[in-house]
């Protein structure tokens, strides 16, 4: 596998990311907090795996082109824009919500876990979003 087929394997470990927090939502709603747990490990260990391929493909790989025109170029880079800021900013809270959890201080999981969740949400599908528009509905003619 070469670098460049790691924007694949980012696109699948953001979705399955998403998928994970998606059941781990529902799971805590129902008051099923062991399998709302396997689920948010779960979507640590698949955004950590993410985060070490997205770190290799981008070291070898540099920025994605963007083909589309028109009105759809600034919807994809206003996207792409907010995607980052909320990637950047998922950083220190995932680590923050996990260790208030793992300290069993779960007032102040829940607390953050309401800011940390639909953002980390956001930022997996917009990913997946920004993934299909650049790779396969928008590529750069010839690239």
């Amino acid at each position: 596998m070469d670098a460049q087929s790691l924007v694949h394997v980012n696109a699948i470990l953001n979705a399955i990311s998403v998928a994970f927090l998606s059941m781990g939502y529902v799971f805590i709603k129902r008051g099923e907090w062991k399998k709302h747990r396997a689920m948010m490990v779960s979507a640590l260990a698949a955004s950590g795996l993410f985060l070490i391929s997205y770190v290799i493909y981008k070291l070898n790989s540099g920025f994605a082109k963007f083909g589309g025109e028109g009105a759809v170029r600034y919807f994809y880079f206003t996207l792409l824009f907010i995607h980052v800021v909320g990637a950047v900013a998922i950083v220190p809270l995932v680590p923050i919500t996990v260790f208030r959890a793992w300290r069993e201080k779960f007032d102040q999981h829940k607390k953050i876990a309401k800011i940390t969740w639909p953002l980390w949400m956001f930022v997996g599908i917009s990913g997946v979003v920004v993934y299909v528009m650049a790779v396969h509905l928008y590529p750069t003619v010839g690239g």
